[in-house]
């Protein structure tokens, strides 16, 4: 499916407040319209959603998601748990997401992605930031598309950069690809969306850290063969 003009104009903001990674993705995003990127806390952006990396089980309890469970309140590690039990039978899987209420203003929502399976796991060696990212845009167009514009801008931090370990050049390249996966093209699922990456996974693990890799979309690859 094609992505419209609503949601292709999505105000996206990258926030984060360690140095390297803001540095890093000033280099990846460099021609990437549409973002904003500056040094400083999530908690600080004034948008309709934020976007906190995750576990398997929603356990707010390391990184930003519990700066942010310190914000809004423990009801939103409640309510993100429940979204988890009831659309994926307790347990989330990366490469997947789940957009909640945040019982605030700002953000409205909140959209919880794992970038782990467990709490502090180290996933330096895998493709978990661009499945994380390209889910929580998933989510993105999954909410427009139950209530049209109700998500015009997020807010994203260095996904799997702090707990995660993933190398700050590595996290940006990787955020990027997740990102254009959003303006390419958008899945009818997060098994869609899982295939999409997993099909491709040996031309990013091949390329050096500081290339950006982009994904080609199921029907791209079709139409032009």
């Amino acid at each position: 499916m094609t992505v419209d003009r609503e949601q292709a104009s999505l105000r996206v903001v990258l926030t984060d407040i360690n140095a390297s990674v803001v540095e890093a993705w000033r280099a990846a995003f460099a021609d990437t319209p549409g973002t904003e990127i500056r040094k400083g806390s999530i908690l600080d952006e004034e948008v309709d959603a934020w976007v906190s990396p995750t576990n398997a089980r929603g356990l707010m309890n390391g990184g930003v998601d519990a700066a942010i469970k310190r914000h809004l309140g423990a009801g939103i590690q409640l309510r993100v748990q429940r979204a988890i039990r009831d659309r994926f039978e307790g347990r989330l899987p990366v490469g997947s997401a789940v957009c909640v209420p945040s019982g605030a203003v700002n953000p409205r929502f909140l959209i919880s992605t794992p970038t782990m399976e467990q709490s502090s796991q180290n996933v330096s060696e895998t493709l978990n930031v661009a499945l994380a990212c390209a889910a929580a845009f998933q989510a993105i167009h999954q909410q427009n598309r139950e209530s049209p514009g109700s998500i015009a801008s997020v807010a994203l931090v260095g996904m799997g950069a702090h707990t995660g370990r993933v190398p700050a050049r590595v996290c940006a390249n990787l955020m990027w690809t997740g990102h254009t996966l959003f303006h390419d093209h958008r899945f009818e699922d997060y098994d869609d969306l899982r295939g999409t990456i997993v099909a491709q996974l040996d031309d990013i693990e091949q390329a050096p850290a500081e290339q950006r890799v982009r994904i080609t979309p199921p029907s791209r690859r079709t139409a032009r063969r």
